[in-house]
């Protein structure tokens, strides 16, 4: 795999667009739209809140049923708890959007970020709808503008993009993702959308993106709340020119690397660009008994907020992070772990044998001055690894949150 400078539209045949349609003040880009120049397979991942935005509910049937050709995006308002009249909104903007670009309904998905509880003004979607169609292009910097105009509390967009090979056909795949609060396993307050030029059957494509969901968007944390709206679509158009895929082989394993690699990247993308956050904090546990168990310690542990509080604060409270540990739900032996912090200022031993180890505050506290800051656990139980990624916790969250409809 290589990687490239890009984003949606890095994948042969994809087009986008951002742009102000009036959601959102002072001109901010509020509004994107996807479209892709042939119908694509999708797959989708959305949020397990049993309270789902309006879009949510749409775009589940639309991915399992039709072929995808556009997405339209607003940022500002969620269309969430907002009853028939949502998705009478839904309706109507893929039916406009459809309408516009010369395409079925049927293949137009939506997306919305924001606010929860006002209606989405129709007219304003449709202004953007008719400004976007006219300004799609495959080109990297409406890539970059369609990421900016689906953000809300993050600090900046998120995109990505990679090379790859399939049996001798040059691949791509590309993404931009938003989220910053209300970011919690399993799956977070985050859209996201990834192109493909690979052509791949949509049983597949969904297989392969519900297993690397796993290890990426549902092991990142920021502040415990599980959005309305989380959606995280795949869309494959088959532009590249490779024999579908039809079967799990090297072809499915090279497509699901790719993915990977974009939505992990995404993910600790997130993680670090929690609200009000000053550093990216990531935990990897190692040698549990079982995989689940792995999984469910390293996110009890990036979910804790002492422990987040500490890593702000850079104080090596080791506590805070056996505390966490401890009330997991995983069964273990605390003698036995040993647990390490590292970052790029250096790795230092803080617990072993059941008890603290002789180690300096002041290089521990140096050590979680960094940017991005590691706890590695070792559990001493079994094989099995995880890692989760999360945030520190500062006084920010609060005030961004305190007044986030101002």
């Amino acid at each position: 795999m290589k990687k490239l400078d890009g984003g949606v539209t890095a994948a042969k045949g994809f087009k986008a667009a951002g742009a102000h349609a009036g959601f959102r003040k002072n001109d901010r880009k509020d509004m994107a739209m996807i479209f892709s120049e042939s119908p694509c397979d999708a797959a989708g991942v959305f949020t397990s809140n049993v309270v789902k935005a309006a879009p949510v509910i749409w775009d589940k049937k639309a991915v399992s049923t039709s072929k995808i050709q556009a997405v339209v995006v607003n940022s500002g308002i969620a269309n969430a708890c907002t009853g028939d009249e949502g998705l009478k909104i839904c309706k109507k903007t893929c039916e406009v959007a459809g309408k516009t670009l010369g395409i079925s309904s049927e293949s137009v998905l939506v997306g919305s970020t924001g606010v929860i509880g006002p209606q989405i003004p129709f007219n304003k979607l449709e202004y953007g709808i008719n400004l976007l169609s006219g300004m799609l292009s495959s080109n990297k910097e409406s890539a970059s503008e369609a990421a900016n105009a689906i953000i809300t509390t993050d600090t900046h967009s998120k995109e990505t993009a990679y090379e790859f090979n399939i049996d001798g056909i040059t691949c791509h795949i590309g993404a931009m993702a938003k989220g910053s609060g209300m970011i919690h396993p399993n799956m977070c307050t985050m859209l996201c959308y990834v192109c493909s030029d690979v052509a791949i059957e949509r049983n597949l494509l969904q297989s392969a993106l519900s297993d690397v969901v796993k290890d990426t968007f549902n092991m990142i944390s920021v502040d415990g709340d599980m959005s309305t709206n989380d959606s995280l679509i795949v869309l494959a158009n088959g532009a590249a020119g490779n024999k579908k895929i039809s079967a799990e082989g090297p072809a499915f394993d090279a497509f699901k690397e790719a993915l990977y690699a974009v939505c992990l990247e995404l993910a600790k993308m997130l993680a670090g660009d929690g609200e009000g956050c000053t550093a990216l904090f990531e935990t990897k546990v190692n040698g549990a008994a079982t995989k689940e168990d792995a999984r469910v310690l390293a996110k009890s542990v990036i979910c804790s907020s002492l422990t987040k509080a500490a890593i702000f604060g850079h104080d090596a409270n080791w506590g805070r992070i056996l505390c966490a540990l401890g009330y997991s739900g995983v069964s273990f032996d605390p003698d036995k772990v040993d647990l390490y912090i590292k970052s790029d200022a250096g790795r230092l031993l803080l617990f072993t044998n059941g008890s603290a180890a002789n180690y300096s505050e002041e290089i521990a506290s140096k050590i979680l001055s960094e940017k991005y800051v590691t706890a590695e656990v070792f559990m001493n139980e079994g094989n099995e690894s995880a890692t989760a990624w999360g945030c520190d916790l500062t006084y920010d969250y609060v005030k961004i949150n305190a007044d986030y409809r101002s």
